[in-house]
């Protein structure tokens, strides 16, 4: 079957492109190796938190930032396309309950205490925003050990809010049974949260303990496809606001979602198929035909009119580099930017360094097309989006999910205009 648009990737900028394209009556093919990154990060949306200093507004920020840094992908996606695709999110995702922006940051604290800027949250975190202050109270949960409240409270504490507001933070840790399990998951904690009886009895042991006016932070794990009514419900019970705060992988809320993004998918038609890596590609001159995926049984070509390559960077193998350090793009060998020299140094020795070889990935033209050296699409009908890109450091910028989202959306959109 000949598709109108083959997209390459699963992770938040894949499923976004595929989503609107499907919504307008494309069809479409979601091929991926894997899930994607959904399942790393958290829910949030981070445009960009961090440039020169912390970022109170994105909106305002940007200009400058893209003229400081005429590389980031950033560059290539006009700030009002990506207010639209933050929009666009947040009305899809509308079970979830985003609330935000990109006029203004809020501060969450995360799984360590860091107060992190963030443009989109989930109804579920929203509560957490330490830029008004409060007095906040972190909830353990005896046998889950990726979730340390007496360091985060410890960390939060000693915020810095704008405006100077008061916060202070205190630990607790609950011991709700937990059957016969010593080390409990995130996913199964969040399955048992679905269940009325647990519930129950986290309410009963944690409403003793807190005082009056305090803000509750559990850890991200409450529930999957009804996260919002145990959120709700615990609200009610407990008489105080509650929020959720991201834990280590794998993240509950990214899994949420994926799976509100892939269901949306096939509510429109689309289709996705999980476990299938791009080896290969035919091609006429300029015009991308084909591809080739590799799975357990047999190589399929799968053909179309457009792609999408939302692979990922290195985390997610679009980008891999072997043991002599020579680096590629893993699914058409495209021409990579960002490359220190030959003879350059590829990496500081401190952990926290700028690293040469963070920056490396595809340069775009403003439709998003891989380019080479010269400036020259690979593909008339190829575009790419998300982590594969170059010139940002998502981690440093708090941008990850913001490049991801904005970029789909605009690959999207450059596929639309051709195809209209």
């Amino acid at each position: 079957m000949t598709y109108d648009v083959v997209v390459i990737g699963a992770g938040l900028a894949g499923l976004t492109a595929a989503l609107r394209l499907a919504e307008e009556g494309l069809r479409v093919l979601v091929v991926a190796k894997g899930v994607g990154g959904t399942h790393l990060a958290p829910a949030t949306i981070d445009v960009l938190g961090y440039a020169d200093g912390r970022v109170e507004s994105p909106a305002r920020a940007l200009p400058e930032f893209v003229a400081a840094h005429p590389e980031h992908p950033y560059r290539r996606v006009p700030v009002g396309l990506i207010r639209a695709s933050l929009e666009w999110f947040a009305e899809r995702l509308g079970g979830l309950g985003y609330r935000g922006g990109l006029e203004e940051n809020v501060l969450l604290p995360t799984a360590v205490g860091v107060a992190k800027p963030t443009a989109l949250v989930p109804r579920t975190m929203a509560a957490g925003d330490l830029r008004a202050g409060g007095r906040f109270v972190f909830v353990g949960l005896r046998g889950f050990k990726d979730f340390y409240p007496g360091y985060l409270a410890e960390n939060v504490a000693r915020s810095e809010v704008p405006g100077g507001a008061s916060v202070s933070a205190r630990a607790l840790e609950l011991g709700p049974p937990l059957g016969g399990e010593v080390d409990v998951s995130s996913a199964g904690l969040a399955r048992r949260f679905e269940q009325a009886e647990f519930r129950d009895l986290v309410v009963r042991e944690l409403e003793q303990r807190l005082a009056p006016g305090e803000i509750v932070g559990f850890p991200a794990v409450l529930g999957f496809r009804h996260a919002q009514e145990v959120w709700q419900e615990l609200e009610t019970r407990l008489r105080h606001p509650v929020f959720e705060v991201p834990t280590l992988p794998p993240s509950v809320g990214g899994i949420r979602v994926f799976e509100s993004l892939t269901a949306a998918l096939r509510r429109n038609g689309a289709r996705v198929v999980v476990g299938s890596s791009v080896s290969g590609s035919e091609h006429r001159g300029k015009t991308l035909e084909g591809v080739v995926t590799q799975t357990a049984a047999r190589p399929r070509m799968y053909r179309a009119r457009s792609f999408v390559l939302a692979s990922g960077g290195f985390a997610s193998g679009g980008l891999q580099m072997d043991s002599y350090g020579r680096v590629r793009e893993t699914a058409f060998d495209l021409p990579l930017a960002g490359l220190p020299a030959p003879d350059g140094q590829r990496f500081e020795p401190g952990y926290f360094d700028e690293q040469p070889i963070a920056g490396v990935g595809l340069a775009v033209d403003d439709a998003l097309r891989p380019v080479d050296a010269a400036g020259a699409p690979a593909f008339e009908n190829l575009h790419a989006a998300g982590a594969t890109l170059a010139g940002a450091t998502p981690w440093r910028e708090a941008s990850g999910n913001g490049i991801s989202l904005a970029t789909g959306y605009a690959a999207a959109s450059a596929i639309l205009e051709r195809t209209s």
